[in-house]
């Protein structure tokens, strides 16, 4: 399915769930996004601090239909309990303190939603941790203009020049990765190419993999990112063209 931004603006908060495309095969109970890709966040990839600068903006919700997208779904009811530190008798709790509850939130500035996942061991000094699941914008919001990139734990991030952090703008199908000779890499030079051919005005995600500058691709392949360079800016990818 192809689109333009101007056809499906599906990062506009004003606008919710409203314009969100949806894949379903109901006689094998899926039902998914068809654009916007998911992204799945483990408890080791929420110490870095622009996941937690995300996160502290998130706002908790009642779970909706969007919600349920994002897990299982034998494990929709468990949207519905509370967590054990809320209520020591939810269904969710395991073994008296343990817990397996799904915690909802939404993120005010694109408007996606968000599932916690929370895995409690029973007792003290046990594991205690979340993990996240949602979905990442197509584009960054209207009228936004990208200034900065960051990598953190395989975790692909964006800045606006007006400062919002969003995950990086990904099509479903478009995995970004760093590191090797493939389509994540791929995928994430020829989104970054489009970046800086544009001055950051053009945001939309799946950008045609031909269309990757070498010098961008040679850094996406390269892994430089996990082995310390962690942030480019606008100019930055301006100037690995004009090298």
């Amino acid at each position: 399915m192809t689109y333009e931004a101007r056809d499906l603006n599906l990062t506009d908060p004003t606008k919710g769930f409203m314009h969100f495309v949806l894949y379903a095969e109901p006689r094998f109970s899926v039902a998914t996004s068809s654009l916007n890709a998911e992204v799945k966040i483990e408890a080791q990839q929420t110490v870095t601090p622009h996941f937690q600068e995300w996160l502290s903006r998130l706002v908790r919700c009642e779970p909706n239909a969007m919600h349920c997208m994002l897990v299982e779904r034998t494990k929709i009811p468990a949207l519905f309990h509370p967590c054990v530190t809320e209520d020591p008798s939810s269904p969710s709790a395991m073994n008296g303190s343990g817990c397996l509850c799904r915690r909802t939130f939404y993120d005010p500035e694109f408007g996606l939603p968000v599932v916690g996942e929370h895995f409690k061991h029973r007792g003290e000094g046990g594991t205690d941790q979340w993990s996240y699941q949602t979905f990442a914008p197509l584009a960054l919001r209207p009228d936004d203009v990208f200034s900065r990139f960051y990598i953190g734990r395989s975790l692909f991030w964006a800045r606006t020049e007006k400062g919002v952090l969003s995950l990086l703008p990904q099509r479903e199908g478009r995995g970004y990765s760093v590191g090797y000779n493939g389509g994540g890499p791929g995928a994430l030079a020829a989104y970054l190419t489009q970046l800086a051919d544009t001055d950051g005005r053009r945001t939309a995600a799946g950008a045609s993999y031909e269309k990757a500058h070498p010098a961008i691709l040679a850094w996406t392949q390269s892994g430089a990112a996990e082995r310390g360079t962690n942030e480019l800016s606008l100019g930055d990818l301006k100037a690995m063209q004009r090298s």
